[in-house]
């Protein structure tokens, strides 16, 4: 895995409304990018609620937040309706941009698949900070506390 910082690799992916989001969409912001292995399961949906619940915090210190991971728009849109999640889902069918971010590897008993992996871009669109082995319950507050500590 890099280690930071260097340039966010770009994506333009799809979602759940079929709205093409690129990375240059998020130019001038903070973006918390994040990547899960499914929706509606367990650990998956601790972490994006926990997300959920810090949201107006992260937006208030200028940030974004877009969870990727391979299951498609219809997909997002009921993880979403069930949850009362409030941000960007995107669909990576092919998984490119999960690799990109190398989000992809070996998990437990060898077999490979979406690594739970949030990234911090600067407004610059530079990633500053990777949580490499994030753990569901709390990951909102991390992300608020590590915000609050790089804008000071």
């Amino acid at each position: 895995m890099k280690q930071p910082p260097y340039p966010a690799p770009d994506f333009s992916l799809p979602d759940y409304e079929g709205n093409i989001k690129n990375l240059a969409d998020f130019k001038g912001k903070w973006l918390v990018l994040y990547f899960y292995p499914k929706d509606d399961t367990p650990g998956c949906t601790i972490e994006a609620c926990s997300i959920r619940d810090a949201h107006t915090d992260i937006t208030a210190l200028g940030a974004e937040v877009v969870g990727i991971s391979k299951d498609d728009p219809s997909s997002h849109s009921k993880f979403i309706a069930k949850h009362s999640l409030n941000f960007t889902l995107l669909s990576d069918h092919d998984g490119k941009v999960i690799d990109a971010y190398e989000a992809w590897g070996k998990k437990m008993f060898g077999m490979e698949g979406i690594l739970r992996r949030t990234f911090l871009i600067n407004p610059e669109g530079t990633v500053v900070k990777v949580w490499g082995k994030v753990t569901p319950d709390g990951h909102g507050e991390q992300i608020v506390a590590e915000l609050r500590s790089r804008q000071g």
